[in-house]
This record gives structure tokens, C-alpha cells and sequence, in this order.
């Protein structure tokens, strides 16, 4: 069985800033520097890209109070610039933790697979959330935000990078936060006259065959391309 072990990969510099904050205790240098080196830029993308996502969620009064005084297209103007900014933070960053990694942890190779399989499911569940009348969003109501938490458990499970785990971690606390709170929005204001939805076999099945075609096509083509590691080894 492979063991798992910690192992810290860091620039000689970084071993003596380290070392020296350590020795005159003072712990802020000791954070400072390993934000400072491995994912300052990240960390500014996650704040810039779920912050603005999550503002229905913590600020839904401030946003129609915006929208209301500046207009819709305003708020989606404000919305995809801040957006736009934080993803590019984010993959830059990202790639950079990369560079001079930090690992917590080396995950069994098996656990790709089982990564990949989840990867799948997530594609499939993003897809129903914008197919109308699949079953699968019907069954399930919020597709999108399950997406993303599949999504960010088979990168953790995969993983074991501490700039992976804080971006798939935070993805994944996101949308689990994001999930319940559009379960409890859904309580709260429940429709005056229930009309169910019709489904379409077709659609359902359209939803799988859309999902997974893209898959395939992220996995064997764009992922190696764009992140630079091929999830099937």
C-alpha cells in the first residue's frame, strides 16, 4: 500500500526567511511568507471570483439596492469585470503554486481514476443545470452547485498540493454554502401555484451525451493543454 507523507519543497531563500521568523517568533513573517511566495495571486483571485458569486448569498439586498439604482446591466457590467479579474488572478496563481509546491500529502495513484470518474459525474450535472426539462434537474432542483462540490472533492481527492487544496477547498465550501442557502431560498418562497415541470426523456438524454462529450473532450484534449497534466496519468 502506498504510505502517504508530508513532504515541504521550497526555495533554499524561503528555508532561512523561514527560519528567522521562526527564531525571533514571530509568527505573521512565517504566514506572510508562504503567502508572500506560493499564493498571494491566488488568494486574490478566490476573494474577487467567490465574493462576487456569493453576493445572493450573504448581500442580496445590496445587489437589488445596486441594480435599482444603476440599473441591471450595470450590476452584470460590474459582475463580469470582477469576475474576469479574479479567474485571471486565480490561474495565474495557481500556476505558480506550482512551480515552488508545498505537499501535504501524496495521494494514492488509484485515486486518479476514481478522480476522474467523479469528474465525469460533475460534467453531466453542470450540463442539467441548463438543459431545460431533463429529469436530472428536476430530481435534484440545483445541478450546478453539486457540479462544483463533485467537482472540487475528486481535485482534493487527486491532489495534495496546499495550492490545490485551497482552491478546490474553497470551491468546495462555496458551493456547498451556495447549495443550502438556494434550498432555503426555495423554502422561504415557494411558487404560488405549483405547476410541475414536464420532463423529456430527450432532454435528460441529451444532458448525459452533452456532458459527457465534453468531458472527453476537457480530459483527452484541453486539460492536458491548459492545466499541463493529463488526469489520466
Amino acid at each position: 500500500m502506498q504510505q502517504f507523507a508530508i513532504k515541504f519543497n521550497f526555495y533554499p531563500q524561503s528555508y532561512d526567511a523561514v527560519g528567522n521568523a521562526i527564531d525571533n517568533n514571530d509568527g505573521i513573517n512565517v504566514i506572510a511568507i508562504f503567502i508572500g511566495e506560493f499564493m498571494i495571486l491566488l488568494i486574490i483571485g478566490l476573494i474577487l471570483f467567490i465574493g462576487v458569486h456569493s453576493v445572493r448569498i450573504v448581500a442580496d439586498d445590496a445587489r437589488t439596492n445596486f441594480i435599482q439604482k444603476y440599473s441591471a446591466p450595470a450590476w452584470k457590467a460590474l459582475y463580469s469585470v470582477v469576475s474576469l479579474l479574479g479567474l485571471i488572478a486565480i490561474v495565474y496563481g495557481y500556476g505558480q503554486t506550482r512551480l515552488d509546491p508545498v505537499f501535504l500529502w501524496h495521494p494514492p495513484a488509484g485515486l486518479r481514476m476514481v478522480a476522474s470518474l467523479l469528474i465525469l459525474l460533475a460534467f453531466v450535472l453542470v450540463v442539467a443545470a441548463y438543459v431545460p426539462r431533463n429529469a436530472i434537474k428536476q430530481r435534484l432542483a440545483h445541478p450546478m452547485y453539486l457540479g462544483i462540490k463533485v467537482w472540487a472533492i475528486a481535485h482534493l481527492l487527486a491532489n495534495g498540493r496546499l495550492g490545490e487544496v485551497i482552491l478546490f477547498g474553497v470551491f468546495l465550501v462555496w458551493a456547498i454554502v451556495g447549495f443550502i442557502a438556494c434550498k432555503r431560498r426555495d423554502r422561504n418562497n415557494p411558487p404560488s401555484t405549483v405547476t410541475p415541470v414536464k420532463t423529456s426523456s430527450a432532454a435528460t438524454a441529451a444532458t448525459i451525451v452533452v456532458g459527457v462529450a465534453t468531458y472527453l473532450v476537457f480530459a483527452m484534449w484541453l486539460h492536458t493543454r491548459f492545466i499541463g497534466v493529463s488526469p489520466f496519468g
